[in-house]
């Protein structure tokens, strides 16, 4: 009797527990410059924001001076009050701190030691790392250093090793200010320069003092723009850099984004990189479960509003300048509600789809999209009875396996590029099976599975994980990609910018793509290689469970003494 109360009661709250105290926003997922709408971004459980501190502005006529409304103290707070950590970038050099061109200049004094006043970067970074230590702990150390000097959105107008300078500076100097401090490598385009990376690494590990410092940095920084597939190709390009130079270190995608060129309420006319509203809302879906999959540990959409836009400028905004919403806003939200949470990630590449599963412990959510402009046929094996079919704008229905299998025709692709051609994939799919039920155990095929998947999958189908092969996927077009933070972020006026408020015109209903037809074609399931990443799924405390005991068994005494009376 007593066995039966502990299971009857324990049991069903626990469940009641879970949903009545959610988890605070998956730390994996953030947005730059959130703090333009954080009510939005709020909603849309935006986790993290990067935030741009020019030193030009902070210190725009001298080293004593100090613009305190460049980065607004409200911004923080807003960001404090709504569970997103801050990161901060420092970039941009001061006319007075350089003997090069503003901006993009060394910082004058950059060879003295970092004790001595007149290295002014050295100064300058303990100076801000001290007054937002505990508030701001990850710092990032300038922007897109691989964009050479002649070249348009170039940001350093240094060499390289004038580069590892400034990160050897930033880091002593950040660490005496902030023992927890953590010092990221600037944002890196890879396609400017692909080689840069690597050439960097092995001037750092040349370096004898390194070693002892952690080579100057903890974490490696990647802008990936798009080019959906170019995110694990790169991914794993950075891997192999690191592995080649005995170095293993988290790899951040502090950027990703495919702009849209057709947004009926904001016109733009560029060369190339065909996107329309609905292939930016699937890029970011396709972008963020293949980052996971290739061991990001961290994601963020550049960006969050385009604040300050003006006519005819890049619209990269997940919301427009005034502050209404394009449908990435709903595919964002499906990121954070049915990516939350996940243990290990997959990536399995068909000719024709692909398919990512995240294992999210208490639940299994699929990722699906066409490659191609050809329609797909796809089957998945059911790990529950029933589960829900997502399509990118949110729209949801049950559907149920036959036979054991989920089974779907995608629709093909726009490919409307007319350099690079199917740039971005098919309406983006999700299918979540499982939510309340326990961690599911993946299949494995059967050899005769395993042999088919030989004949159906590419070369690159099967990601290495978790350290990615240095075999890269099949290489992307080398063009390269604009560089958003290329352009100073507006700098705010002693009174506050207002930030848009949370009420929003509303976003044109996207073009109807009817739901995937269920059907029954088999497709062979690939092997599957399981990465583990850095978060946990949520469970019920060991100690709601000692209480739940307890209240069994005090019960269970009480049901016996009332029939011994």
């Amino acid at each position: 009797m007593k066995l039966a109360i502990l299971l009857l009661v324990a049991g069903p709250l626990c469940l009641r527990h879970v949903r009545a105290y959610p988890s605070p926003p998956d730390i994996r997922f953030g947005a730059v410059e959130a703090f333009w709408d954080h009510t939005s971004a709020a909603e849309a459980g935006v986790a993290w924001e990067r935030i741009l501190f020019y030193w030009s502005e902070l210190q725009p006529n001298g080293p004593e001076d100090w613009n305190g409304y460049h980065v607004q103290d409200v911004w923080l707070e807003w960001a404090a009050a709504e569970g997103r950590e801050v990161v901060g970038l420092l970039k941009h050099t001061p006319a007075w701190a350089t003997d090069g061109p503003p901006g993009c200049g060394v910082p004058r004094g950059l060879e003295l030691p970092i004790d001595d006043p007149g290295n002014l970067w050295a100064t300058f970074v303990r100076r801000i790392v001290s007054m937002y230590a505990g508030r701001i702990n990850h710092w990032v150390i300038w922007n897109e250093p691989d964009i050479a000097p002649d070249t348009y959105g170039h940001e350093w107008c240094g060499s390289m090793e004038e580069y590892y300078r400034l990160l050897k500076v930033a880091y002593l100097a950040a660490h005496q200010a902030n023992p927890d401090v953590i010092i990221h490598l600037a944002g890196m385009t890879y396609w400017h320069d692909r080689t840069y990376l690597r050439r960097f690494l092995t001037l750092v590990v040349q370096d004898p003092t390194a070693p002892e410092h952690g080579y100057y940095f903890d974490v490696v920084t990647l802008h990936i723009y798009f080019q959906t597939e170019t995110v694990p190709y790169i991914i794993n390009e950075t891997r192999a850099a690191l592995r080649a130079c005995g170095l293993n270190k988290p790899v951040w995608v502090n950027e990703t984004n495919a702009s849209p060129d057709s947004d009926p309420q904001w016109p733009l006319v560029r060369p190339r990189w065909r996107v329309n509203l609905e292939e930016q809302a699937g890029f970011l879906l396709q972008s963020f479960a293949l980052a996971l999959s290739a061991g990001a540990e961290r994601v963020a959409v550049y960006k969050w509003m385009d604040a300050g836009l003006p006519p005819g400028g890049e619209p990269f905004g997940v919301l427009r300048p005034d502050g209404s919403r394009r449908p990435a806003f709903e595919a964002y939200k499906l990121i954070t509600t049915h990516y939350a949470g996940t243990i290990t990630a997959r990536e399995e590449r068909h000719p024709l789809y692909i398919v990512v599963t995240l294992n999210r412990g208490n639940a299994t959510t699929y990722v699906l999209w066409a490659r191609t402009a050809a329609a797909a046929t796809v089957s998945l094996p059911a790990l529950a009875p029933q589960g829900r079919l997502i399509d990118q704008t949110g729209a949801e229905r049950i559907i149920e396996p036959v036979n054991g299998l989920y089974s779907f025709t995608l629709p093909g692709a726009r490919c409307a590029d007319e350099y690079a051609g199917c740039i971005i994939g098919g309406t983006t799919y999700l299918l979540v099976e499982n939510e309340e039920g326990q961690a599911a155990e993946l299949p494995t095929p059967t050899p005769d599975e395993a042999n088919m998947l030989a004949d159906a999958l590419t070369p690159a189908a099967t990601v290495e994980l978790p350290l990615p092969t240095a075999t890269p996927t099949p290489t992307p077009t080398g063009t390269p990609v604009p560089s958003p933070t290329a352009t100073p972020t507006p700098t705010p006026t002693a009174t506050p910018t207002p930030t848009p408020t949370s009420t929003h015109t509303p976003t044109p209903t996207p073009s109807a793509t009817p739901m995937p037809a269920v059907i029954a074609s088999l497709t062979p399931t690939p092997t599957r290689v399981p990465f583990i990443l850095t978060q946990g799924a949520p469970a019920c405390p060991v100690v709601a469970v000692v209480v739940f005991t307890i209240l069994a068994a005090t019960l269970g005494t009480l049901y016996t003494y009332r029939y011994d009376m």
